[in-house]
């Protein structure tokens, strides 16, 4: 073997290894994204009470809690990691409803997210102290979406984020169509601080429990 051809592997495995060292897996993290909403509407609706709310993910392992925190009230998502059962919590006033649905349920639910395409740009920018690269997202209906991600940070399990799972790196800004509207997430902070166990043990009382199928029928 020639010492050229060493010289060459030991730079390339050095380069490897420099870009595994500054990658950070995320196995513990409180993630807040502020939600700013855009619409074409004159009048305000119900969904622009969302403009200015907080979705605070929480990561212990592969589990997960999503909550979207608004002044219409909280709902939170929780992903249980050994099993991939979810856990949905709707705290709206009086109203407080708790729908669990299997991990096949789950990937019912956003089946629309299946088959997403994404295409990378050399465009960044700096999002919460993290350099951000732009892709564009592409649905199997042949609608997009703008994000930018970091591979600096990279989760154990993306499902909670189901959009933006098959991204090589953590969303720090990415947006979400609903409608004539679009609803922009961009990470406002992240705590590396440990999780409590807490967030993820489910109310014993309070909630009416409904089943998947049931909450696809209004729960009647």
């Amino acid at each position: 073997m020639s010492k050229r051809f060493k010289i060459t592997v030991a730079f390339f495995s050095l380069i490897s290894f420099l870009q595994s060292s500054a990658q950070k897996k995320l196995t513990e993290a409180t993630i807040t994204y502020d939600v700013v909403i855009n619409t074409e509407n004159s009048k305000p609706q119900a969904a622009d009470l969302l403009d200015g709310a907080r979705n605070v993910i929480y990561l212990k392992g592969n589990s997960s809690r999503s909550e979207m925190i608004s002044t219409l009230g909280t709902q939170a998502t929780i992903i249980e990691g050994k099993t991939g059962s979810v856990t949905v919590l709707k705290d709206y006033g009086e109203q407080k409803y708790m729908i669990k649905m299997t991990p096949e349920n789950w990937k019912e639910s956003n089946k629309k997210y299946e088959g997403i395409t994404f295409t990378f740009f050399n465009e960044f920018k700096m999002i919460a102290g993290y350099n951000c690269q732009k892709a564009i997202g592409k649905l199997v209906d042949s609608s997009a979406f703008t994000v930018y991600y970091t591979k600096d940070l990279v989760p154990m399990n993306k499902d909670f984020e189901y959009l933006n799972r098959n991204l090589p790196g953590l969303a720090m800004q990415y947006e979400a169509i609903q409608g004539n509207k679009v609803v922009t997430y961009t990470v406002a902070s992240i705590n590396f601080n440990p999780v409590s166990q807490l967030k993820f043990d489910l109310p014993k009382s309070g909630y009416r429990v409904m089943t998947y199928e049931e909450s696809k029928r209004g729960g009647n």
